[in-house]
């Protein structure tokens, strides 16, 4: 009876620092040792062995990429355009040990340094290099403040800037140089489009002076072109070029009664050539005006209307 007095209870305490020894950390845990005080090692995961009774104990580390939020900034860039700025950054415990032993809280030391580094980096930054160059901007703020968490054995993974919250006169200014810059494309393309047609109109050019009928004929297709539309009333100027193989035609004759005999001629062929349309009245009325206008001019010449001249009258 004295024996089980005494070895029950052992076993009951045994079996109990027994339970209360054992540990089970996660693959993404560590477990950093202290016996009596004193640093021994991190161990897992899985299960671990600790010396009961409070001689060893534990402080549990995760290992996981943490994503700390920076709150927004407000700072001054190079150029003195106040800003506010936020960005997340991406960090892990590298050596748990460190992050135990060196800093109180890696997590708010973490935080803080990312705050200031970030307002250090962008008061040394214009604003156009902030807007353009963010890449090069994160990289140079995680290499600063992973440099800084290193002895702490924190590791930083990657720094983001979310967004960059400018002044509205700032924006104001910023969306009137984007449409001056595409006022100015648009001119230096409708200039080259220019460039472009006056080359190929010179190449026109050439070859209706090697071939003055082209022109005739281009005219007669516009007229062809009006005439489709649904216009009231039509002006058309005339190129006098049109006019010159009908003048060729009467050297023989007066000036006055070469260009008579041209307008008369222009006019008759503008009417035989007028298209089936709204617009063929109109046309025709201002043709019949040319061939009364060189009626006339005969007529001042000495000439009587019907062809005849004074010539034929003596």
């Amino acid at each position: 009876m004295d024996v089980n007095i005494v070895l029950v209870p052992a076993l009951v305490v045994l079996g109990g620092a027994l339970l209360t020894s054992l540990r089970v950390l996660f693959e993404y845990e560590r477990g950093v040792i202290f016996r009596l005080g004193k640093l021994t090692r991190a161990k897992g995961p899985g299960l671990i062995f600790l010396v009961p009774y409070g001689i060893e104990r534990m402080r549990k580390m995760d290992l996981r990429i943490v994503a700390l939020d920076i709150a927004p900034q407000d700072t001054i860039t190079k150029d003195n355009v106040s800003v506010r700025v936020n960005a997340v950054v991406y960090f892990r415990v590298a050596d748990p040990t460190k992050a135990v032993i060196e800093i109180e809280d890696y997590y708010f030391a973490t935080s803080q340094l990312a705050q200031t580094t970030l307002r250090s980096v962008i008061g040394q930054s214009e604003l156009d290099e902030l807007l353009a160059e963010r890449e090069r901007i994160n990289e140079v703020v995680r290499e600063i403040i992973d440099e800084g968490t290193d002895r702490w054995g924190i590791e930083v993974t990657g720094v983001e800037i979310k967004d960059i919250d400018l002044p509205q006169e700032m924006k104001r200014a910023m969306a009137k140089q984007a449409e001056a810059e595409r006022e100015r494309r648009a001119k230096v393309i409708a200039a080259e489009g220019e460039y472009q047609a006056s080359t190929k109109l010179v190449l026109a050019a050439q070859v209706i002076e090697q071939f003055p009928v082209a022109l005739q004929l281009r005219f007669l297709q516009t007229v062809v072109e009006i005439a489709a539309e649904n216009n009231s009333t039509t002006v058309f100027p005339i190129p006098i070029e049109l006019f010159r193989p009908f003048i060729e035609r009467g050297q023989g004759a007066s000036d006055a009664e070469a260009t008579t005999k041209a307008l008369k001629f222009a006019a008759e062929s503008m009417i035989e050539a007028l298209p089936e349309g709204g617009d063929r009245k109109a046309i025709e009325s201002a043709a019949r005006r040319m061939i009364g206008m060189a009626e006339d001019a005969k007529v001042k010449e000495g000439v009587p209307r019907g062809g005849q001249g004074q010539e034929e009258k003596k």
